[in-house]
């Protein structure tokens, strides 16, 4: 058990870093990267000597349930929260440093799946293979994905320009 232990322990010590950054490309932000992978860790960590047995590849697993986890979050929260009284003091959170990127505004405003393709392709430098191993789609689904991603930052970042980019 120790030596399972340990080897998770290792895993996440050299994926972690990869995983926030891949993480804050799917959510938009640092908190909830944070949160995301720390739930999916929790997750796969339970479960490490199953995983780590049965997968060639334990990165792709735990990008494929980041995103799988991220897409169930979104469909959840996506519905408007009502409040009763609108809160006295307004909070003021420190504002995210590429907030105000037209590549990051574009990126974030992706459908989840969209944006998990192109950030695995383009961030990560993932193949289409490995980018449809990730997330248990196939090939053709990733190249439609790419397509109609770069498709929609094209015409959001072209508009800036005033043409095309």
């Amino acid at each position: 058990m120790a030596a399972t232990e340990d080897d998770f322990a290792e895993f996440v010590r050299v994926a972690l870093p990869g995983l926030m950054r891949y993480g804050h490309a799917l959510t938009g932000n640092p908190h909830d990267a944070a949160d995301l992978v720390q739930a999916v860790l929790e997750k796969v960590g339970a479960r490490w000597a199953k995983v780590s047995r049965n997968c060639a590849d334990p990165t792709a697993y735990v990008r494929k349930a980041m995103a799988n986890t991220h897409v169930s979050r979104w469909r959840r929260t996506r519905r408007e929260t009502l409040l009763a009284d609108f809160p006295d003091v307004p909070a003021h959170a420190q504002p995210d440093r590429l907030e105000n990127e037209p590549l990051w505004q574009a990126l974030r405003s992706l459908p989840p799946r969209q944006r998990a393709v192109v950030v695995l392709r383009y961030y990560e430098g993932l193949s289409e293979a490995e980018i449809a191993e990730s997330l248990g789609v196939s090939c053709g689904t990733v190249k439609s994905q790419a397509s109609k991603a770069m498709a929609t930052l094209r015409k959001r970042l072209g508009s800036l320009e005033g043409g095309d980019v």
